[in-house]
């Protein structure tokens, strides 16, 4: 079995990936609050 050393894995992909996914999160939630905050506004 391989020594295992803390802190030598290349993790690019991972953090780009992570940051891609938070991105879109963040992006999904403001629109749903825009959206919802629309509506209520519409409805008066």
């Amino acid at each position: 079995m391989a020594e295992h050393k803390h802190g030598e894995m290349d993790i690019t992909v991972q953090e780009k990936t992570f940051d891609g996914f938070m991105t879109m999160v963040t992006r999904g939630a403001i629109f749903c609050i825009a959206l919802l905050v629309f509506i209520a506004l519409v409805n008066g």
